[in-house]
């Protein structure tokens, strides 16, 4: 099967759909191909930071938004086994319409996104090759339960991930600056008498990062990059164990954890092309920047990226036109400084603040987390950098 259209977007993640929408609203045939036949998948980023939350109200958005079911984080509590507990972040003091942090189902923000976009999206559908045509890339082949397709357009436009098949495919080199850390991702159930929002704990060398999802925990163990196999070599009984050590008020319920399976190992990487665009294609979001899960900042900046890449798209279309090489090229250089910077404060968390935390056994808090404890309205600058980014983009 062959489908035509102006742009094809590989990838129906919050990128290529919050892309394919503006897109859609300015004319331009637009189709998302998504590998999955729904968005219901764990372990995802639920974050909907303060600059996205504005996006939303600029798109008109933000009313329905706000009526699926969701939790306000408006700070961010770490606590020290006998170091007390301390308040790095303070979402409140920032000057922005939406001070705080909206945990939400991804699945429920796509669903919204992929209602109100006028474009065509195709679920199961999994890109497999770029096509090429006098080193022009002239759309992609994907491979669906009916068969192969064939989608041609004049401009490709990856958003399908750290693990990214069009990236793959045109051989992009990165620059790759490594992670210390990894995460093992799992759930237990949470109660009423439960603390609310967003903590870490932090104790005998373990670094646990939680998220209240409502009904349930959504908790993170972060381990010196490879711990998690030395962890599942230790047994299932074992890694209870250091929970309900670490969270003594969840270890009545560590028992939830049946089997490895109810735990899934996010590998932490951070990377950035030196190239985002080739002629014909770009690449946005973790296709061009794998981020670190620090602050959970990966998903604000791929929409950034997408508002940014969809201004310059646009203003080609309007002319009767594909983007220009040299426009294409445009969005990386709009986008690098927020996503140099950010990967910079990641780099200097993971360095100073969490792999400390993992590998020992520290005695107090190091010393940016007590400064930002002591003096308040230090808290704004992790929030700033946390909600809103270094450059934020608007409709």
């Amino acid at each position: 099967m062959l489908v035509k259209a102006d742009v094809c977007v590989v990838g129906g993640g919050p990128a290529g759909l919050v892309l394919a929408l503006l897109l859609g609203r300015r004319g331009i045939d637009t189709v998302v191909l998504e590998k999955h036949e729904t968005f219901l998948r764990d372990f995802r980023g639920d974050t909907v930071h303060p600059s996205t939350l504005q996006l939303m109200d600029e798109l008109g958005l933000g009313e329905e938004l706000a009526q699926l079911p969701h939790r306000i984080v408006r700070d961010f509590r770490i606590s020290y086994e006998g170091g007390g507990t301390f308040h790095p972040a303070d979402f409140n003091r920032l000057n922005v319409p939406h001070p705080y942090v909206m945990m939400l189902p991804q699945w429920d923000f796509l669903e919204l996104l992929a209602r109100h976009g006028d474009f065509a999206l195709y679920r199961r559908c999994e890109v497999t090759a770029v096509n090429r045509r006098d080193r022009r890339v002239v759309g992609v082949t994907a491979q669906t339960p009916q068969g192969p397709v064939e989608v041609a357009a004049p401009l490709t436009v990856a958003c399908d991930g750290r693990h990214s098949t069009v990236r793959r495919e045109l051989g992009l080199r990165s620059k790759d600056f490594g992670a210390p850390i990894d995460v093992l991702w799992f759930r237990l159930p949470r109660s009423p008498g439960d603390p609310e929002g967003l903590a870490g704990q932090v104790g005998d060398g373990r670094l646990f990062i939680g998220i209240d999802r409502g009904e349930y925990w959504q908790l993170g163990w972060v381990v010196p990059k490879g711990g998690d196999e030395r962890i599942r070599a230790a047994g299932l009984s074992e890694f209870r164990a250091g929970i309900a050590a670490s969270i003594p008020w969840l270890a009545d319920r560590v028992g939830e954890l049946h089997s490895w399976d109810d735990v899934h190992t996010l590998t932490v990487r951070m990377d950035r092309l030196y190239r985002w665009s080739v002629p014909g294609a770009l690449l946005i979001g973790d296709a061009a920047h794998a981020m670190s899960p620090v602050g959970g900042v990966g998903i604000n900046l791929a929409i950034q990226d997408a508002v940014a890449a969809a201004r310059v798209i646009g203003a080609a279309f309007d002319q009767g036109r594909p983007p220009t090489d040299r426009e294409l090229a445009a969005v990386q250089r709009r986008r690098a400084l927020p996503t140099a910077g950010t990967q910079l404060v990641q780099r200097a968390m993971q360095r100073g603040v969490l792999f400390p935390a993992v590998t020992g056994r520290p005695s107090r808090p190091p010393l940016p987390v007590r400064l930002l404890d002591r003096y308040p309205p230090l808290r704004t600058l992790p929030a700033r950098v946390i909600g809103v980014g270094i450059r934020p983009e608007h409709v």
